[in-house]
């Protein structure tokens, strides 16, 4: 597995091969058994490596314990947070500090396999960019887990056209390029594949050991079906409509300011030929109501239309992400040769 790394950009002193996060909310009993299992599997394969501990403000022993494994090997690195925050501000705690080249999540209560890592790695060198695990065989609970994940997955690449059969599995591995730059927030971590698709990423998935949880509890129960629905709205959104919010908010008034059209004009029709009052039907208040909500509509994407601008503009962001380019002058700073825009692309920076 070393050939994998033997290629790789030269870089800061500071950059090893592999970075392994772990995000942990009282998992304390099972903590040296995954940091021996990690230890065991990155010392056979001969790389360099780090293990990244991230501490979710836990009310057990899993500071004391995480301490320790750090003061006895100087790769384990720990963060503890000064209070629970989620596991996508853990995950995203990770990605900040890791130093890797490739970097991948595990799961801190012993039910991923750090066994699974070498053959992840083996597909990221078949040219992927991301290689997503899937727990086919997948200990838990059949009813309150299995279900709604199976469910929920196959929405989720319906949705998102990323055709994965399980986006919850925390065992995933990423080129260091596809996760610098993207933010999570709330709970979007199950989301990063999709993420990195937007971004061109090629994704793979790899079927995984999954292992009966011996210690602690789930910190997940069926009122995660809610959240991975609401999430997957806010990732749709994200998707078609982040740099053209009018689309979707002026779609919405022009539908509701027909509605307030057709009432008035139905309105007008009962009045003129049967003579029937404007107080003796509801329809005056429809028109009045849908006419609010189409103007409110139209003014909230607008309004939507100048935070996206104020947005790319303000930080220099462009709306392009550029794979790598040939016989064009390097941007100070940058890892990456980019081409300077012309006056004719700067036009299109302020739209996708």
């Amino acid at each position: 597995m070393a050939e994998f790394f033997k290629n790789r950009p030269s870089g800061p002193a500071k950059v090893i091969d592999i970075s392994i996060i772990v995000p942990v909310f009282n998992e304390a009993d099972a903590l040296i058994d995954v940091c021996q299992g990690v230890r065991r599997e990155l010392t056979q394969i001969g790389i360099t490596w780090e293990l990244i501990f991230v501490d979710d403000g836990s009310t057990d022993s899993t500071d004391t314990t995480l301490d320790q494994l750090a003061e006895e090997d100087q790769r384990v690195r720990v963060i503890h947070f000064k209070r629970n925050m989620g596991q996508t501000a853990a995950m995203m705690a990770g990605f900040d500090h890791a130093r890797g080249e490739v970097i991948i999540p595990l799961d801190g209560d012993g039910q991923n396999d750090p066994a699974d890592i070498p053959k992840m790695l083996e597909v990221l060198n078949q040219g992927y960019d991301v290689v997503s695990g899937w727990r086919k065989d997948r200990q838990d609970s059949y009813i309150q887990r299995n279900v709604p994940s199976i469910f929920a997955n196959k929405l989720i690449s319906l949705v998102s056209g990323v055709p994965l059969h399980d986006f919850g599995c925390s065992l995933k591995a990423y080129k260091r390029h596809v996760v610098e730059g993207i933010r999570l927030y709330g709970e979007m971590h199950r989301f990063l594949p999709i993420y990195a698709s937007w971004h061109g990423a090629k994704i793979s998935e790899v079927v995984v050991n999954h292992h009966p949880r011996r210690t602690g509890n789930s910190k997940y129960g069926l009122e995660r079906v809610v959240k991975v629905l609401l999430d997957l709205l806010v990732v749709k959104f994200l998707d078609r409509a982040a740099a053209k919010p009018m689309y979707v908010f002026g779609g919405c008034g022009i539908f509701s300011l027909a509605i307030s059209l057709f009432t008035f004009l139905w309105m007008l029709g009962l009045k003129i030929s049967r003579g029937t009052s404007f107080i003796e039907t509801p329809l005056p208040l429809i028109v009045v109501v849908t006419f609010m909500i189409a103007m409110m509509c139209i003014l909230l994407g607008l309004l939507a239309e100048m935070i996206m601008r104020t947005f790319y503009e303000s930080q220099g962001k462009a709306i392009y992400s550029i794979r790598s380019t040939r016989n064009l002058e390097e941007i100070p700073g940058t890892q990456e040769s980019k081409a300077e825009p012309s006056p004719q692309e700067d036009q299109y920076r302020v739209s996708r």
